[in-house]
């Protein structure tokens, strides 16, 4: 409880800042054309962005685990490579290719290529550990490839690809630098428009509100749909590998699919960084390693963090689903929603008033990406957590071991894989962040992202290619372990 009240700052600080301004106030800034405007602009990037990473995502993981096709195993990888290029980068390529890309539909096809992996590795990783008893007794009860797939594997996929949309849903939310690249207005990109001209102006704070509140609707439904279903089960399954569909005549099709959706989402954005990277000017490599530096403590920091922040909330959920856990875990996510910088805003007027020690230094930075990436951590956790059979734990303790003893020996190695990816998603995140570490950073803190926008946003292409080169090559590591850890999952 402690934990979740601390989540709650920056929802707190928008709350007191609408109190401040009373109804009278409030109303006329949120029934305006330009909120209007700006809400049909997010409704339909949700709309259209998350379903269309599911199906990337589901689609892109039963083919190279569940069919025939060719190379699956190079394709297996390609498909989540694009989690290693930042949402902003992917911008900064295609508009360096495409100037005239622009809007919601440049929006969706920047956030969707940036973002599908996000369902497609725990959708992997959950196809990998399904029992292929299972589809067997469905063939043999006469089902055909495509009702195996609809009734057998896809129900069982439930945690994946509600926990995987969720966060698709926060990110295209929270997303301020891939459209700001590409000029597609969002309630984000406005708030920041916003706070950078007024600082804690009046018309920020009620789009604040707003954008708080398609969060919650869509904590609500998540939470819903997720239930309170057992994926668990003792054992490996049946050993023998599960049967693969026959692609048939579609086999070129899936082949041609997944070509170009591996160019457009990888190929493209790191061609564009490659020739931007050829005009650079040498004095700008000088002042990357202590960028990079800077970049690995604050995000190992906050991956750590995170990890610890989500633990107890996540262990609740999976071990005890009722009412509690979830009023418990709404307020990680419903802090998470907000942009980075109303974070950061919030944790500048806390730290000012309450402890002053704290401001603008190390330990708030990391505090703003604990807040802003914790979702990342408590869905890895949570469905790690939901997947370890209670009767190991339970048989532990009948051979006289304690319930702590049991923990720490059974389950807590179990969901090493989970803890790992939960971290390495976190990670990707905080290196990744901008506005927070602009805000909130020491004076005199350049990490790569804040060095890469700083040039970029100025129009220095070639400035920016050595820092965005730098971010994929360090976030190769984090999408290697989360990838690897998915065959964990297998038999």
């Amino acid at each position: 409880m402690v934990l979740a009240v601390g989540m709650l700052i920056p929802v707190g600080y928008v709350v007191a800042t609408v109190l401040e301004l009373g109804w009278d106030a409030l109303a006329p800034l949120i029934f305006r054309p330009r909120v209007g405007e700006l809400l049909v602009n997010t409704v339909l990037l949700l709309v259209l962005g998350v379903p269309t990473t599911i199906v990337l995502g589901v689609g892109g993981a039963w083919l190279v685990e569940r069919t025939d096709l060719p190379g699956r195993r190079y394709f297996s990888v390609l498909l989540v490579a694009p989690l290693a290029i930042p949402a902003f980068v992917s911008s900064y390529g295609w508009a360096s290719a495409i100037p005239s890309i622009q809007g919601l539909w440049g929006g969706l096809l920047v956030a969707t290529l940036a973002y599908y992996p996000l369902v497609y590795l725990p959708a992997l990783a959950t196809m990998r550990g399904l029992d292929p008893a299972l589809e067997e007794s469905a063939r043999s009860l006469g089902l055909g490839s495509w009702a195996v797939f609809g009734r057998v594997i896809l129900p069982q996929l439930r945690l994946a690809i509600l926990g995987g949309g969720l966060i698709v849903a926060l990110h295209l939310l929270a997303e301020y630098g891939a459209f700001a690249f590409i000029r597609f207005d969002t309630f984000t990109t406005a708030i920041v428009v916003a706070y950078q001209s007024t600082f804690a102006g009046s018309s920020a704070a009620a789009l604040g509100v707003v954008l708080a509140t398609l969060c919650l609707v869509l904590l609500v439904i998540e939470a819903g749909a997720r239930g309170r279903h057992r994926y668990a089960r003792v054992g490996s399954g049946s050993p023998q590998p599960p049967e693969l569909t026959k692609l048939g005549r579609a086999k070129p099709i899936a082949l041609a699919a997944l070509v170009v959706l591996g160019v457009a989402a990888t190929i493209v954005p790191l061609v564009s960084v490659v020739r931007w990277l050829g005009a650079s000017d040498a004095g700008v490599f000088a002042e990357m390693p202590a960028a990079l530096l800077q970049t690995l403590l604050l995000a190992g920091g906050g991956a750590i963090g995170a990890v610890v922040v989500a633990f107890p909330v996540a262990w609740l959920s999976g071990r005890y689903p009722g009412r509690l856990s979830k009023w418990l875990e709404g307020p990680y996510y419903v802090a998470s929603s907000l942009p980075a910088i109303i974070v950061a805003l919030a944790l500048v007027t806390v730290t000012l008033r309450l402890v002053p020690g704290l401001y603008q230094t190390p330990a708030t930075v990391i505090a703003a990406y604990v807040i802003v990436f914790l979702p990342r951590a408590l869905v890895s956790l949570r469905a790690g957590i939901a997947q370890v059979p209670e009767s190991l734990e339970e048989a532990a303790r009948s051979l006289g071991s304690s319930p702590i003893v049991a923990r720490s020996r059974v389950t807590v190695p179990l969901l090493v894989p989970a803890i790992a990816a939960g971290g390495a998603l976190v990670a990707l995140g905080a290196a990744n962040e901008l506005t927070a570490t602009l805000l909130l950073a020491p004076t005199g803190t350049r990490t790569l992202a804040t060095q890469f926008w700083s040039a970029a946003s100025s129009i220095d292409y070639p400035g920016a290619a050595p820092y965005a080169l730098l971010l994929i090559l360090l976030s190769i590591p984090a999408v290697a372990l989360m990838f690897t850890q998915t065959r964990g999952r297998a038999r």
